[in-house]
């Protein structure tokens, strides 16, 4: 009887082993996983914290900058919203924003279509090229737009703003169309063709709406670029016409208030709302 149980008990001996050994695995995956959870939570913590701090910041009773505040009050957005210059600043990056909106978006759509749809010769040396502005430092092209936009007459003016921003914009365009174009089946467009739609009828009515979340995305993202642009903006920019970008640096420089935190607050406000939004129109799209 006791040979019978230690031979079952020998014949067992590979299935514990074989149970610790898996029961291990899992806990050393779980331990890994928590382990880069929390280092990843960490690193994202770090690169927001700034942007954390500015809020209460903004909401500061002292006439200067404080961290922890002392006390709250929201004085330093009312004295923003009520200042004509931070407003005339606003209206200007507002009006050159939605412009270069509408322009890098038409033109990094068709760029992205004929780069990646088009048999062009040297098409990576022109993806590579027409995506040099977002390698190329903000300060190198800002020197460089000011030594061309001087002698034109271009600096601190609506058209001057609406080249520069374009130029700056047109890249995340291009990057978030050219996803959704490498996503989208050509056999679609074929069949539209097939069935006698001509190029621009099978674009409108069948492509377009099925990388219409790349196009927006890439929209948003222009936007963004030129909305709270800076450094090109400081080359740029004179008495005539300022952005709100140069506006700040300018309040940096000679009145160091509240009211820069207030600014930067509503810009990662409206920031955060156009990035939320977006992700709500592809669940939508998703669901």
């Amino acid at each position: 009887m006791s040979t019978d149980l230690t031979h079952s008990t020998n014949r067992l001996s590979p299935v514990r082993d074989l149970y610790d050994s898996a029961a291990v695995q899992v806990f050393a995956k779980a331990f890994g996983v928590t382990i880069l959870a929390v280092v990843i939570g960490c690193v994202l913590f770090f690169l927001l914290l700034p942007t954390l701090i500015v809020i209460p910041m903004s909401l500061s009773e002292k006439d200067y900058i404080e961290f922890p505040p002392s006390g709250f009050s929201l004085k330093w957005y009312r004295a923003y919203f009520s200042d004509p210059d931070w407003m005339a600043a606003t209206w200007f990056s507002l009006k050159i924003a939605l412009a270069t909106t509408a322009a890098a978006t038409i033109i990094g759509t068709m760029a992205s279509l004929a780069i990646v749809r088009g048999r062009l010769p040297f098409s990576s040396a022109l993806q590579a090229l027409a995506l040099g502005p977002m390698i190329v430092p903000h300060i190198v092209l800002g020197v460089a737009l000011y030594l061309v936009f001087s002698p034109l007459q271009l600096t601190g003016n609506f058209f001057g703003f609406l080249i520069a921003h374009t130029v700056l914009a047109t890249p995340y365009v291009m990057i978030t169309v050219t996803a959704a174009l490498q996503r989208f089946d050509p056999a679609l467009e074929l069949a539209a063709l097939n069935c006698g739609a001509n190029r621009l009828q099978a674009f409108v009515l069948v492509v377009l709406p099925n990388i219409a979340p790349g196009v927006a995305a890439g929209a948003v993202f222009a936007f963004l670029a030129s909305f709270d642009e800076a450094t090109v903006a400081f080359f740029i920019s004179d008495i005539g016409g300022k952005s709100i970008g140069r506006k700040m640096f300018e309040d940096i420089d000679f009145n160091l208030t509240p009211v820069i935190a207030a600014v930067s607050t509503v810009l990662v406000v409206i920031s955060l709302l156009l990035m939320g939004a977006i992700h709500l129109a592809n669940a939508q799209k998703r669901g």
